[in-house]
């Protein structure tokens, strides 16, 4: 088939080809979610046991106790950050500064990693006040309530210091759209096209209507005259 025939068609059943599309754009609009900025803190702890460990056979250090002791607490408050329990501590700090976020919702938005003596804790959420507001009370969790998660260390919390100043690093907002999200709308309108057409060009060939002369020429049909087509405004009056 020519191209010029296959315009004709598309001409010819253009709201086959409009709808499809129309129908799965407004259905990718509608589903789309519209981009939440989100914001992010970080900070940076050390921590050991408050009181000193027992006094080590003779010929060893003191101080290598001491730093591996502040290894091993680093690595459990590492872990404990990352617990509901820990999520469930800071929803509770947060609700007595008058900030209602239940701990379901802190889960996955607190994180934290260790490097040796290093204990850095990460805030993700999508508002900045409130990012603010869950890191300073994720800070006081540490270093109040860590004696709970512990129970090694004798009810005796450990002693979480900050290695950055008591202010909250500055947040970052990162607010684009991911790649999946734009083209979302396009790739769902293309599809919707896509169907248009080929239901356009299938009902086309299942109509038997013949509405050119070279239909008939190519079925072998012999053509002895065609009437044209009155057009408006045109009027033929015999006499």
């Amino acid at each position: 088939m020519e191209i010029r025939a296959l315009f004709a068609v598309i001409v010819r059943r253009w709201w086959l080809v409009v709808i499809p599309t129309l129908v799965a754009a407004g259905a990718a609009l509608a589903t789309a979610r519209p981009t939440v900025p989100s914001y992010s803190t970080g900070m940076r702890f050390t921590a050991g046991q408050r009181q000193g460990p027992a006094t080590p056979p003779s010929g060893y250090d003191p101080n290598f106790y001491r730093w591996q002791t502040s290894e091993y607490i680093v690595n459990g408050l590492r872990d404990w950050v990352r617990s509901a329990a820990f999520a469930a501590a800071v929803s509770e700090e947060l609700a007595a500064r008058a900030i209602a976020i239940p701990p379901g919702a802190l889960l996955g938005h607190l994180n934290a990693d260790s490097s040796q003596t290093l204990l850095a804790v990460y805030v993700n959420w999508s508002d900045r006040e409130q990012t603010r507001a869950i890191a300073e009370a994720a800070v006081t969790v540490l270093q109040t309530r860590n004696g709970e998660a512990f129970p090694q260390l004798g009810g005796q919390p450990a002693e979480v210091a900050p290695m950055d100043t008591p202010v909250i690093l500055p947040v970052i907002e990162t607010a684009t759209p991911s790649l999946q999200a734009q083209l979302a709308l396009p790739f769902r309108a293309g599809l919707g096209l896509a169907a248009g057409l080929a239901l356009a060009f299938t009902m086309d060939y299942l109509d038997p209507t013949v509405r050119h002369r070279r239909e008939l020429e190519e079925m072998g049909i012999r053509v002895l005259g065609e009437i044209p087509r009155r057009r408006r405004g045109n009027n033929y009056q015999g006499k």
